[in-house]
C-alpha cells in the first residue's frame, strides 16, 4: 500500500474543476445512469474534456435529452442492470478499448423486490450488474488500461456483505441493510480487480460521492428523508450541488494524481480515513477486506454463472 492521497480539491469543488487542465481527447467513456442525478454531470465534465462519452441508462429518450444538451461526442445507449440479458447485450454491442468506466447507477432503499433470479433488488442493481458490466467489458478495458469507478456511499457503513443470506431468504428485509451491503459491495469490487487486473493495467477505484437531492431518493418518504437531512445537518452533514457531488467520480476517473492507485475508498476529493465508528464518514475495515472481495468476486461469478 502506498502512501494516503490527497490532492488540492475538497468537497466543494466542482467536476468542472477537478478535470480543468486534463485533456481526454481520443478516450471512450461509459457512465451507467447518465441520464440523471450525478451521472449527467460526470458525463458533462467527461465530455467537456474531449472523451467520447456513451450514456449507459434504462431510459434512452431521457438520456438522448441529455446527449443533446451536453453535446460534443455523447451517445447513448440501452442498460437495465437489473437485467442479465440487458447487460449481455450491452457488452456484445461494445467495440474497440474502453478508458474510462463509472459504474455511477443505482438505487437506493427499494420496497423489497425481486429478480425472475430471486436476487434482492439492491444488490442485483448496484452489484451484480455491475460486476457482469465490468467483467463483461473487461477485454476492452485491458487493450490500454483502464480506470474504473465505483460509486458507493457512506452507507456502506450500515452493513457488510452477509454472505450467509445476501437475499433476505433467511431474515427480515430491510431496505436501508440492502442498500448498505450493495454499497459494501462496491468497494469490494474495487479492491479485487484491482488485484486480479493489475497485470492489464487497469484500476479500480470506490467512492463516495456526497449527499445529493437526486431521484435516487424516490423510494424514500419525503418526511423521513427530510428528517435524515436535518439531523445530518446538525452534525455537521453538508449537502452537495449535483456539480459537487460528481467531482470526486471524475477526479477518480481522471486525475493524474491516481495514476496507477486502486483498491481505495475516496471521499471529497481525496482518500477516505479509517471509520473510527463516531461519525459517518470514512471507510469501514471490512468494505477494503481483501478476504471478503475474493470471497464475494467468487459469489457473483457464481451467480451470473447460474
Amino acid at each position: 500500500m502506498t502512501e494516503h492521497i490527497t490532492t488540492p480539491f475538497d468537497a466543494e469543488s466542482t467536476a468542472a474543476q477537478v478535470v480543468a487542465g486534463i485533456d481526454l481527447t481520443g478516450r471512450r467513456a461509459v457512465v451507467t445512469g447518465g441520464a440523471s442525478g450525478i451521472g449527467i454531470e460526470t458525463a458533462r465534465a467527461l465530455a467537456s474534456a474531449g472523451a467520447e462519452v456513451t450514456l449507459a441508462v434504462r431510459n434512452t429518450a431521457a438520456g438522448q435529452q441529455v446527449a443533446d444538451e451536453i453535446g460534443g461526442n455523447v451517445r447513448v445507449a440501452p442498460l437495465d442492470l437489473a437485467d442479465r440479458a440487458s447487460v449481455a447485450a450491452f457488452v456484445a454491442g461494445w467495440d474497440g478499448p474502453l478508458h474510462i468506466l463509472v459504474n455511477n447507477a443505482g438505487v437506493m432503499a427499494t420496497p423489497e423486490t425481486r429478480t425472475p433470479e430471486g436476487w434482492e433488488l439492491q444488490f442485483a442493481t448496484n452489484h451484480l450488474g455491475h460486476f457482469g458490466l465490468t467483467t463483461g467489458l473487461h477485454r476492452f478495458l485491458a487493450v490500454e488500461g483502464a480506470r474504473v469507478v465505483s460509486v458507493s456511499s457512506s452507507a456502506h457503513l450500515m452493513s457488510p456483505v452477509v454472505f450467509d443470506d445476501i437475499h433476505f431468504v433467511n431474515r427480515p428485509y430491510d431496505p436501508w441493510a440492502a442498500y448498505g451491503q450493495s454499497k459494501t459491495a462496491n468497494v469490494l469490487l474495487a479492491v479485487e480487480a484491482t488485484k486480479r487486473w493489475a497485470a492489464d493495467g487497469i484500476t479500480v477505484n470506490a467512492l463516495m460521492p456526497g449527499g445529493i437531492m437526486t431521484n435516487l431518493q424516490r423510494h424514500i418518504d419525503p418526511e423521513a428523508m427530510g428528517a435524515m437531512f436535518d439531523q445530518a445537518a446538525a452534525d455537521g452533514f453538508k449537502l452537495k450541488t449535483p456539480e459537487q457531488g460528481a467531482a470526486t467520480s471524475v477526479l477518480v476517473a481522471t486525475s493524474p494524481l491516481l495514476e496507477g492507485v486502486g483498491g481505495r475508498y475516496f471521499e471529497d476529493c481525496n482518500e477516505a480515513l479509517p471509520n473510527d465508528g463516531g461519525v459517518v464518514s470514512g471507510v469501514a475495515a471490512y468494505a477494503l477486506d481483501p478476504e471478503a472481495a475474493t470471497r464475494l468476486w467468487q459469489v457473483s461469478e457464481e451467480a451470473l454463472a447460474r
